[in-house]
């Protein structure tokens, strides 16, 4: 069995929604509900979903560069949440981030070589000065910099080098997990190669451990071992990348692969447009979150919320298609019909 370095547990982020002029708490946004997942040393965990479905901030809250409302997570054994100052800053050296928009993420008054310099000062990582400047040099090489960008600043850099200086920065503190927002959607293709190249010879090199969140899940394919798919702040399924593109479980999941372009112009697929749009996490629908748009949706998926549940072969699915992932105590009709609610086009 692989040793877990991350477990994160029943994670909750609810935002509150205040109105009037003493700010009256009136509901609350659902950005991450019930996010429960592992990830084990030396693998890339893939967490794709839509826009909105909560995958930044899951990531956030796992960091907690925001307050999680609830759960738990768990890093190496020691609980996240309930850490103090000192305690916190001493294991964000072992957990970092890459941010999605190179630029804004980068200190605009501070060249490259300043504000890595800095890092590394600040964490009493080397002795003297020299030997910060060596480790500055030694980070962007490894990056694929040279050496004499650390006299830099950030706007005389290209989309893709400002994106190498952000690896660079989070490598700075020597980590063991790295949370990657995104880190190619702002990024031309041609260059999302060579980064997502770096970042596999990274992780064999150094042994890390990540958390690749995407939209794209061509791209996800490429550098994952496992998959996990988000919907409206929930985990919908989890499992290798393999199982999930070839024969994924849920409803959601096979309208996303539906999606992906396929280079070939002799296949066809059939492509699967969901009906309606996403619901509000204002405003969740009750029971099965997907069963407004879902196109194989029964009465039942109204009123049951399903549970994530492994349905074999380490495959998870939340889904009352799977008998596992029913709650005790709910029933489902055996032969409930499904309604069709999606328009399938052959593309």
């Amino acid at each position: 069995m692989a040793e877990p370095i991350l477990e994160v547990k029943n994670l909750k982020k609810h935002f509150p929604i205040k109105k009037g002029i003493f700010s009256r708490v009136v509901g609350s946004v659902k950005a991450v509900d019930d996010v429960s997942f592992t990830i084990n040393r030396g693998e890339t965990l893939g967490l794709v979903g839509e826009s909105g479905c909560g995958k930044t901030t899951t990531g956030r809250a796992i960091l907690r560069l925001i307050e999680p409302s609830g759960g738990s997570v768990k890093f190496e054994g020691k609980e996240v949440t309930t850490m103090g100052r000192d305690e916190l800053r001493t294991i964000r050296r072992q957990m970092q981030i890459i941010f999605q928009d190179p630029y804004s993420s980068l200190n605009p008054r501070i060249t490259v070589g300043g504000m890595l310099s800095e890092i590394i000062k600040f964490h009493k990582l080397r002795n003297t000065d020299a030997e910060v400047k060596d480790r500055v040099e030694e980070l962007l090489q490894v990056v694929g910099l040279s050496p004499l960008h650390a006299r830099r600043y950030p706007h005389e850099f290209s989309g893709g080098q400002r994106q190498r200086i952000g690896i660079a920065r989070a490598l700075s503190v020597e980590p063991k997990f790295i949370v990657c927002d995104e880190p190619v959607s702002a990024l031309d293709v041609s260059i999302q190669s060579q980064v997502i190249n770096l970042l596999e010879d990274l992780q064999k090199k150094l042994k890390l451990t990540y958390l690749f969140i995407a939209h794209d899940l061509s791209v996800v394919e490429h550098i994952s071992d496992r998959v996990c798919v988000m919907y409206l702040g929930k985990v919908v399924e989890i499992s290798d990348y393999k199982s999930i593109y070839t024969s994924p479980k849920h409803p959601y999941t096979e309208a996303l692969l539906s999606a992906v372009p396929i280079a070939d112009p002799d296949r066809k697929r059939s492509r699967i447009i969901l009906g309606g749009d996403v619901p509000s996490p204002a405003n969740v629908p009750t029971g099965c979150y997907f069963h407004p748009r879902c196109p194989k949706v029964m009465p039942e998926c109204k009123s049951i919320s399903p549970v994530l549940a492994d349905v074999g072969a380490n495959h998870e699915v939340r889904c009352i298609l799977y008998p596992e992932s029913v709650p005790e105590g709910s029933h489902v009709a055996k032969n409930g019909s499904a309604k069709p609610r999606v328009t399938v086009a052959t593309v």
